[in-house]
């Protein structure tokens, strides 16, 4: 499993009555190299076939778990979202994106627990209405306009790699989240840290007499050359409340004990 695209658990390319069998072993090479897997294959014109596997090119164990259906309706069956791959129609009158886009759309279908399938239609023909109406939504790749005409396991390398790209996204804005919550505590987090220090100090009678500034101040340098982050100033501060507390405490047994 590739651990930068957990969401491929739950994506399956569906290849719709492939004409040639060289393009579903270049789909499957195209889908492995993006992190993808899982394969399925509607009533394939020839399948297994040795010029499927020779341009699956170290893709054969895709090619090996694909799953064969009689229908499309078959291979979608336990899907919750589905999103046809066409040329740019009106036929049929349905939500249409960009790879992008659907890629977004794709991940956070599967974020939520769907299992999303993207379908590729036939070499010459593509996806029949009966098909279309089948998905919720399609994907048009914005091809030149005067030579529109995209190789199958192209198409399918496009969308691989449109949903590896907002999958890695996805990675990056959470370790960046996390190392913000890393990062140095800021300025009002340090001083309101130094308040309760210097109240801490004044309970517990740490200067006994002497003039408190020369000891925060040399505090205040150890303090802020650790750089502690805003979860290890809130650990700090606990535990100066708990000795605040525990000061409060023993004044009140001292002040009933002179009463006694």
């Amino acid at each position: 499993m590739d651990e930068t695209f957990p969401a491929a658990q739950r994506i399956r390319i569906v290849l719709v009555g492939t004409q040639h069998p060289g393009n579903i072993g270049s789909a499957a090479r195209a889908m492995k190299t993006m992190g993808l897997h899982r394969l399925a294959l509607v009533a394939p014109e020839r399948f297994p076939h040795p010029d499927a596997a020779a341009l699956a090119a170290g893709a054969g164990d895709v090619l090996d778990a694909a799953r064969v259906h009689a229908t499309l309706a078959d291979a979608v069956a336990d899907c919750g979202h589905v999103i046809g791959c066409t040329a740019r129609t009106r036929r049929i009158a349905m939500d249409e994106a960009g790879p992008r886009e659907t890629a977004t759309r794709v991940l956070a279908e599967a974020a939520r627990g769907n299992e999303v399938a993207l379908v590729f239609g036939r070499e010459r023909t593509g996806l029949d209405n009966d098909e279309l109406q089948l998905c919720h939504a399609a994907v048009t790749i914005p091809a030149n306009p005067g030579y529109s005409s995209l190789n199958l396991a192209a198409a399918v390398q496009v969308l691989s790699y449109e949903l590896r790209m907002s999958a890695l996204a996805d990675v990056t804005r959470t370790t960046e989240a996390v190392a913000a919550d890393d990062l140095p505590a800021s300025h009002a987090e340090m001083e309101g840290f130094f308040t309760q220090l210097g109240d801490t100090l004044d309970a517990i009678d740490f200067h006994k007499g002497r003039t408190p500034e020369a000891a925060m101040h040399k505090l205040r340098r150890v303090f802020l050359r650790a750089a502690p982050d805003a979860r290890e100033v809130r650990l700090l501060r606990g535990v100066l409340a708990d000795a605040q507390r525990m000061a409060r405490l023993a004044g009140g047994q001292g002040g009933s004990g002179s009463q006694s």
